[in-house]
């Protein structure tokens, strides 16, 4: 998934940056950055138990993998950012600008880590598997992070879909194949992307600026963000609603996806009725990027023990 942006005071901004006197052991924790993963990581096993009853050994497996593959992409990421890291607040004290690791150790760490993700989903999963996981650390490292981020204020939309694979990591290891569900689900992450990352990127315009990254807000403006972050919760509220549509799930998610979903476009649309009441909006976006967080993890939840009922 992408980066948080910046631009809010130090001591209210989510970071993953360890203090300066850390062990190695934590700087290459830091390096996968856990508390994204922690989210990816639910993303994947909601889809594994909405898809069938896998054994808790192939749950085991792919939560290792998976943990390992987006790890190794996020370390990856942080050898590439490794120039606008310097530059930027949150990121200073990350493993290489704070000069605790070199830049060849961050990046054979992340590549040994996508490898042996690889090779473990592989062999004791399947092939699909592997193969989805691995795409979603190519589309990170290269689409993502390489060219879009530093080029394009459409990098969080497009880029957006690396961290929309784990659904289907999920799906496949428990089915060994795809279908239209595991797509709806793959449409639900890509779409709930935008509005989670543009409500903190309104936030943290400062340090963007400085590293020349061109967020959307800095360039097309506060307020068309807010616009746009509007019309993606409204497609991504109808996509929730697909799968109910075809019978893929049934009331206990209809209800939770109803609720969940109105509570993320009422606070979208708080954000933009602040801005245009000329009345403050931090506090409405924050709120929005948290519980964002939330409304996805409890929405994979929701379909994992609708399924697990109606069996």
């Amino acid at each position: 998934m992408p980066e948080q942006p910046l631009g809010t005071p130090a001591s209210t901004a989510p970071s993953d940056v360890p203090p300066t006197d850390t062990p190695l052991s934590r700087d290459l924790v830091a390096l996968t950055k856990p508390r994204i993963i922690s989210l990816l990581l639910v993303t994947t096993a909601a889809p594994m138990y909405a898809a069938g009853s896998p054994s808790l050994w192939t749950v085991l497996l792919v939560m290792i993998g998976g943990y390992l593959m987006a790890g190794g992409a996020n370390a990856v990421n942080m050898y590439i950012d490794r120039d606008i890291d310097d530059v930027m607040a949150r990121t200073r004290l990350r493993p290489i600008p704070s000069g605790r690791m070199s830049p060849v150790q961050v990046l054979a760490f992340g590549v040994a880590c996508a490898t042996l993700a690889t090779w473990m989903l592989a062999h004791f999963v399947n092939v699909l598997t592997a193969g989805l996981a691995r795409a979603g650390f190519y589309f990170y490292v290269f689409i993502y992070t390489r060219v879009l981020k530093r080029t394009s204020p459409q990098n969080i939309v497009i880029g957006g879909a690396a961290g929309a694979f784990p659904p289907l990591v999920g799906w496949a290891a428990v089915t060994g194949t795809l279908d239209v569900t595991a797509l709806c689900l793959f449409l639900i992450v890509f779409y709930w992307t935008p509005p989670h990352f543009w409500a903190l990127a309104l936030l943290k315009q400062v340090d963007y600026g400085r590293a020349k990254v061109p967020m959307a807000p800095l360039v097309w403006g506060e307020r068309e963000t807010m616009h746009q972050m509007v019309w993606y919760t409204v497609i991504l509220l109808v996509l929730t609603l697909l799968p109910v549509l075809y019978g893929a799930f049934g009331l206990v998610y209809l209800a939770s996806t109803v609720v969940l979903g109105g509570l993320l476009m009422w606070g979208v649309l708080k954000v933009l009725w602040a801005a245009q009441k000329g009345q403050p909006w931090t506090a409405p976006a924050w709120w929005v990027y948290k519980y964002s967080l939330l409304y996805l993890a409890l929405l994979f939840v929701a379909m994992g023990v609708d399924r697990a009922i109606a069996r």
